[in-house]
């Protein structure tokens, strides 16, 4: 019996040293340069009014290791950035030297939150000398379209064609308090959006841009393709290239390409030359 116990003793210990090595290379792997392609999802619970451009994507596609430089993807883009309540006040300064041209500031969200830091950063990147506009964060379980754009246009998401001004953002996406869609059927969703835009227009006379995800998109809309002839597409995709698009949509008029970026995280490149940044503000 002494002999078997020996053995015994041998075996265990040759299975710790073989854990022991199976951990050392795992350590070794997650460490070395480049084999994370992408940031620990953020799973952090938000209380109401917290939500922001791009919290679902965080949530669920997980963050970006980039150093927020924008990527060499095309010919002519204007570089951005979208901020909210989370930023505070924002130096403006700071981005406009770094190269920032506009901005979309949150505005709104539901319909019983409005962004306490919304003037400083609304008026700021303005006087900045920025092309700016604002956004609301969807919450289609929570009221109609139609209330939530009416809340929107009644608290900043408005527009004038004063050339600095870009018409306002949809922003739907993950849900970040709870169901991916919010409770609605795929086609609940694609009416609730439908009943936003079009009250949205009705208000300002503009086509609200959609931010969104592919992945969310397909999920809670089925892949509708019916906004993509009147609303510009922002999409949302943390990597070196926008990916696919939501169908019904050719091309992208924004991309939030980083939520790591330089002075505030989210930065965004537009899709085309500074004339044509322009002539979206004028309608």
């Amino acid at each position: 019996m002494p002999g078997l116990g020996s053995r015994t003793v041998r075996r265990r210990r040759g299975l710790l040293s073989v854990a022991g090595l199976f951990l050392s290379a795992l350590v070794l792997l997650v460490s070395a340069p480049g084999a994370a392609s992408a940031a620990p999802r953020d799973t952090s619970p938000l209380k109401p009014g917290e939500a922001s451009m791009g919290v679902g994507v965080r949530m669920h596609e997980g963050g970006d290791p980039t150093d927020g430089t924008p990527p060499a993807t095309l010919d002519a883009t204007v570089h951005g950035v979208d901020v909210s309540g989370h930023q505070g006040n924002v130096s403006w300064s700071t981005l406009w030297n770094s190269g920032v041209r506009w901005a979309y500031v949150k505005a709104t969200e539901g319909t019983s939150y409005q962004n306490e830091y919304f003037t400083q950063q609304y008026n700021g990147s303005y006087n900045a000398g920025m092309i700016r506009g604002a956004y609301h964060f969807a919450l289609p379980n929570n009221s109609s379209g139609a209330a939530q754009a009416n809340y929107f246009a009644d608290h900043g998401g408005g527009w004038s064609k004063d050339g600095k001004t870009l018409p306002g953002v949809l922003d739907i996406e993950y849900n970040p308090y709870g169901a991916t869609c919010f409770g609605l059927s795929q086609s609940a969703m694609v009416n609730w959006i439908k009943d936003f835009t079009n009250t949205y227009k009705s208000r300002t006379g503009r086509d609200a841009v959609i931010y969104t995800t592919t992945d969310w998109w397909t999920q809670c809309t089925g892949n509708n393709g019916g906004f993509g002839n009147t609303n510009p597409l922002w999409v949302a995709r943390y990597a070196d290239a926008p990916g696919a698009l939501p169908n019904g949509w050719g091309f992208h008029t924004f991309w939030q390409y980083t939520s790591t970026g330089p002075t505030v995280g989210d930065h965004d490149l537009f899709n085309g030359a500074m004339d044509r940044l322009q002539a979206l503000a004028n309608g």
